[in-house]
């Protein structure tokens, strides 16, 4: 798939070329590993809060999204809730409690150090054969953060240590049987779950579409590398925006799938006037999820309803109709720090971004 970048020439053409001909092999490599089949979709994302903002995140959440309240627990003095939406990933949005948390260092920017337990940690993907991916994965010298899957009546999980190119961690879950509870073992389970306002607008908001993390200059390769290798994920395109110092790489499973998205800059940050926004943003924010992004049906109305109802945007919506695609970026969540994007794409719409809309978003970012 191709997407119009900014023209790319010398050194910036040959990192292009080198990075598609290195991922390039890695579906190779997981067939030969014996990995093959052994990753299926995104299955949840995992948010974690600081303990007094659990529950204000996820009324913003059931505010502003299609997703739904479905499970609710408490371990200990921490607190988890489940939110989901036929056809997409869930939501898991918790507090840690006294649980030590291996994201902390991670979480020491300049602008969270009041939020040192606040970020979007883990993506969890299906395996039909957690065993055998971790036995598989351990002779890689893929680190996990338990010896051995964690077991809870409905599923196995494990996750990896959290990644030094990202900051984020990847589970995998499978599931013993028709039920689905995310319960972690030991909890107790909540019977009262924080119900959805009554707002028609809010069916517009579907599934998770996908999520942009921001990374460094000079470790863009690594992170795409080791996500694809951990997944089976494949490298699909990248947009450059020279003028803002940002490349936007998108990696796929399938068409309709969540795409995991990863922005970064051209050259490393120097200093915030020269660096453009992604730069900033990791210099202010470290490396993390940045925004995530929900498929919308009628957009315009969606996005007047969700303005009536108090959310604030960082700017207007971009794109038309005619081009495709529109898009849209919230102010971050002063809860969980993510930004919720809006995306509608248009029927005869081929692409997954379009570079002037990339653009835009990106100069976007600088804003908040």
């Amino acid at each position: 798939m191709t997407v119009p970048n900014d023209a790319l020439t010398g050194p910036l053409a040959r990192e292009e070329e080198e990075l598609i001909k290195r991922t390039s092999l890695v579906p190779g490599e997981r067939m030969q590993a014996g990995l093959e089949g052994l990753v299926l979709g995104l299955d949840a994302v995992i948010i974690t809060t600081e303990p007094g903002r659990v529950v204000p995140a996820v009324n913003e959440l059931l505010r502003y999204t299609g997703h739904s309240c479905t499970e609710a627990y408490t371990q200990g003095n921490a607190k988890g809730y489940v939110l989901g939406r036929p056809g997409s990933a869930s939501l898991i949005v918790r507090s840690r409690g006294v649980s030590p948390n291996p994201f902390r260092t991670i979480n020491k920017s300049r602008m969270t150090a009041t939020l040192p337990d606040t970020r979007l940690e883990t993506f969890v993907f299906a395996t039909p054969d957690i065993q055998e991916y971790v036995r598989i994965q351990k002779a890689r010298n893929v680190q996990f953060l338990t010896p051995e899957p964690v077991e809870s009546a409905c599923c196995s999980f494990i996750q990896t240590v959290p990644s030094r190119f990202t900051g984020n961690s990847l589970g995998f879950i499978e599931w013993k049987g028709a039920e689905r509870s995310y319960l972690p073992r030991g909890a107790d389970k909540v019977f009262s779950v924080l119900k959805k306002p009554d707002f028609p607008s809010l069916d517009n908001i579907g599934v998770l579409d996908h999520t942009a993390t921001r990374v460094r200059a000079q470790e863009r390769t690594a992170a795409i590398l080791e996500f694809i290798s951990l997944t089976n994920y494949h490298y699909d395109f990248a947009v450059h925006v020279k003028s803002l110092n940002s490349i936007t790489s998108v990696a796929r499973r399938q068409p309709e799938d969540f795409a995991m998205v990863f922005t970064s800059g051209i050259t490393p940050y120097t200093t915030d006037g020269e660096s453009g926004p992604t730069e900033r943003f990791i210099r202010n924010y470290g490396t993390r999820v940045h925004h995530m992004a929900f498929r919308t049906e009628r957009i315009e109305a969606t996005i007047d309803s969700l303005k009536k109802d108090g959310m604030e945007f960082l700017l207007d919506l971009v794109g038309s109709e005619e081009e495709g695609l529109r898009q849209i970026f919230s102010v971050p969540s002063q809860n969980t720090l993510i930004i919720n994007e809006y995306i509608q794409r248009y029927g005869g719409f081929e692409g997954f971004f379009t570079r002037s809309n990339v653009g835009k978003l990106t100069e976007a970012t600088g804003w908040q």
